[in-house]
C-alpha cells in the first residue's frame, strides 16, 4: 500500500509517518514546506520526502495522487490563536487546499483518510459526542474562532457527499485533543499561542505564570500521540473494508480534564523530574479573561468528550495511555536542554 502525505511534517503527520515505518513496509511518500521532524528519516528505506508548497505544486501532487494507494491531506491550521490572527488564511488552508487534494482523488478514484476536528461539534448540547448523530452547533459570525470548525465540517460534508454521488472512497477521523513531543514549538509559547500543553510546560520553566483562561474550567479529552496513530494506522488496515464511508471519532473520554486539572497534572509531574523540580515548585496560576488573552473574536465550549464506542466496534480500537501517563511521556520526550 502506497501512501501519500501532505503536511507531513507537523505533529500528526510526522508521528504517523514514524509508526508506519515501524510497523509495516508500506512505501510513504511525504510533502510538507518543512522537513524538521522528519530529516531523520530521509534515509529510510520506504521513505521519500519532497519540500514544497501545497498552493504552487498541483501537476506533483496530482501525480502523487494517481500514483497512491492512500491520499492523507493533513496539511492546516490547528490553533485557536492563529484562526482568530489569519481567519482567511485559515479557510484558504484548511479547506480550499484540502479540497483540490480531495478532486484529485475523487479523479483518480483514490481512498482518502481526511482528518476532521473535534472543534465541529462547536457548542453542542450532547454530553457525549457521537459521529453520526451529534449536532454540530457553532458560534456567531463574529466570533472568529469558528471558521476552522466550519471549514473542517464543510470538509466532512462534501467528502460524504462525493462518496455518494462519485464513489470516492473514503475514512474522516475527528481526533480530540492528541498531545505529545511536537505538538507546538517554543516558539509558539514564547508567542504565547502554543496549545495548552505546551504553553503551560514552557511557562513553568521560563518562570512565567501559568495563564488559565477563563479559570481553566474547560474540559478536554486528551489523546496520547500514539494512541492516535495506532488508530490511524487501523483505519489504514481497514481490515475487511469496515472503515468506508465513516466518520470515527479518535480521542480518549477517560483522560477528560479541565484546562486547570490539567495543568497541575503537569506540574505535579514534573516535581518528579529533578532537573525541573525547582521551577515546579515555584508555579503561580492567574486567570485571565478570554478577551484578553486572545482578543475579540474567541468563543468556547464548556467540554468535548467523544464516544468511542464506533472505533471500539468496527476497528477494534481502544487508547491505553491515561492522563497522567501521557503527560509523563511527553515530558520525558520533550528536548527541554536550554529552558530550564
Amino acid at each position: 500500500m502506497r501512501i501519500f502525505i501532505l503536511g507531513a511534517d507537523g505533529f500528526i503527520g510526522s508521528h504517523l509517518i514514524e509508526k508506519i515505518l515501524e510497523t509495516t513496509d508500506w512505501p510513504v511518500v511525504a510533502f510538507d514546506l518543512n522537513d524538521g521532524n522528519l530529516k531523520r528519516l530521509e534515509s529510510a528505506r520506504a521513505f521519500a520526502m519532497k519540500k514544497g508548497d501545497l498552493f504552487g505544486e498541483d501537476a506533483w501532487i496530482e501525480e502523487q495522487v494517481a500514483a497512491s494507494d492512500v491520499v492523507l491531506p493533513l496539511a492546516g491550521i490547528a490553533k485557536p490563536a492563529y484562526y482568530l490572527s489569519h481567519p482567511l488564511w485559515t479557510f484558504e488552508l484548511d479547506f480550499e487546499q484540502n479540497l483540490k487534494v480531495v478532486r484529485f482523488c475523487v479523479k483518480h478514484g483514490k481512498r482518502v483518510i481526511f482528518p476532521s476536528t473535534s472543534e465541529v461539534y462547536g457548542l453542542t448540547a450532547d454530553e457525549v459526542l457521537d459521529e453520526d448523530e451529534s449536532p454540530l452547533t457553532v458560534g456567531a459570525i463574529n466570533k472568529m474562532r469558528w471558521i476552522y470548525s466550519c471549514g473542517k465540517q464543510m470538509m466532512d460534508r462534501i467528502i460524504t457527499a462525493y462518496g455518494q454521488e462519485e464513489g470516492l472512497s473514503y475514512t474522516i477521523f475527528r481526533p480530540f485533543n492528541w498531545v505529545g513531543p511536537r505538538l507546538d514549538t517554543w516558539k509558539d509559547a514564547c508567542e504565547r499561542t502554543a496549545r495548552s500543553v505546551t504553553q503551560i510546560i514552557h511557562d513553568v520553566l521560563k518562570k512565567r505564570e501559568v495563564t488559565l483562561v477563563e479559570g481553566g474550567d474547560q474540559r478536554r479529552s486528551f489523546t496520547w500521540i500514539g494512541d492516535g496513530t495506532d488508530a490511524l494506522v487501523t483505519l489504514l488496515r481497514n481490515e475487511g473494508n469496515r472503515a468506508d464511508g465513516q466518520i470515527f471519532n479518535v480521542g480518549n473520554p477517560d483522560n477528560n480534564a479541565s484546562i486547570k486539572e490539567l495543568a497541575r497534572t503537569i506540574v505535579d509531574v514534573m516535581r518528579e523530574i529533578p532537573e525541573y523540580a525547582p521551577h515546579a515548585e515555584e508555579v503561580r496560576f492567574v486567570s485571565i479573561p478570554a478577551e484578553e488573552y486572545y482578543r475579540n473574536g474567541y468563543d468556547d465550549m464548556r467540554n468535548r468528550v467523544p464516544s468511542i464506542a464506533k472505533m471500539k466496534r468496527l476497528m477494534n480500537w481502544t487508547p491505553k495511555v491515561g492522563l497522567r501517563e501521557t503527560v509523563k511521556k511527553t515530558l520525558e520526550s520533550l528536548n527541554l536542554s536550554g529552558w530550564a
